[in-house]
């Protein structure tokens, strides 16, 4: 009696495949094999392949044929564009509370005085609308009155500003003022006037608080010193130095330019302003 086949026997039992030449029926090769590893290499293939054909299907062929690769592709580029919008508008929002507490340092709006550079950290609460600074009328009346009288052009002489008369400071640039300080005329500044690119260099230690672009004055930099001393460089041709950087007296910041509109020619305009008040830079450095 023959005996049953199994699946086991039938998977396990071994066979050879002869390949033999039509002709002469020489044999040319051979090559053993069991179901079980034709089955094996079968699987092996067909997943070889199936991994082959799903990674082109996501990537070339998906350029082909799927109709909504474009879509997703822009989709894609869409949300990237706009967190990079937000993020810009951030920065901007950002970089204009900065500026708006800049001016109030240097209008003489010293109440509630906290550091504008804190809002480039992004550290600060927004800061109140520009048309929620405007003075009372009184105050807008008193002020001008203070302005016009002597009391606003007070020597630097007085005790006030002793400290600062003690202190070294480094002169900005070398060469020959073209205009001096009138707090009266509202030029609060020098104008110096040098070769074409020469270097400027910062008066004393302190703490880039702005490095930017403006209408008026072209490329400006305004440097934090102690005692809440602010030093002003306007109309540079280039900038060196960015916000929060901290730098040494003497240091080179920029280079003399003839930027913005409110300028005649190359030169420096160069302020001094010391708890929100202008002071003569003459009586402090020399030029």
């Amino acid at each position: 009696m023959k005996p049953k086949k199994t699946l086991s026997n039938w998977l396990t039992n071994r066979y050879q495949l002869v390949i033999r030449n039509e002709e002469n029926f020489a044999e040319k090769t051979s090559m053993g094999f069991t179901y079980s590893k034709v089955i094996l290499f079968s699987v092996i293939i067909f997943a070889i392949i199936f991994a082959i054909s799903l990674f082109l299907a996501q990537t070339i062929l998906a350029k082909w044929f799927d109709p909504r690769f474009a879509q997703m592709q822009m989709n894609k580029q869409l949300i990237e564009l706009d967190q990079k919008v937000d993020s810009l508008y951030l920065e901007v929002d950002r970089k204009d509370q900065f500026i708006l507490g800049i001016q109030r340092v240097l209008s003489g709006d010293t109440v509630n005085f906290s550091d504008p550079a804190k809002y480039l950290r992004g550290d600060g609460q927004p800061l109140v609308k520009p048309t929620e600074m405007k003075l009372a009328p009184a105050d807008s009346a008193f002020r001008k009155e203070f302005e016009k009288s002597d009391l606003a052009l007070i020597t630097l002489a007085s005790v006030k500003y002793r400290e600062l008369q003690e202190t070294f400071f480094f002169s900005p640039l070398t060469g020959f003022l073209s205009d001096h300080y009138d707090a009266k005329s509202g030029h609060y500044g020098v104008d110096i006037v040098a070769k074409t690119n020469e270097p400027v260099k910062s008066i004393a230690d302190g703490t880039v608080i702005f490095a930017s672009w403006t209408q008026d004055s072209g490329y400006v930099v305004m440097i934090q010193h102690k005692g809440n001393l602010i030093s002003v460089y306007k109309h540079n041709a280039q900038l060196y130095k960015k916000v929060g950087t901290f730098v040494n007296g003497g240091e080179i910041i920029s280079i003399v330019g003839n930027s913005g509109e409110m300028t005649d020619g190359p030169h420096l305009h160069f302020e001094l302003w010391y708890n929100g008040n202008p002071l003569n830079p003459e009586e402090f450095v020399t030029f």
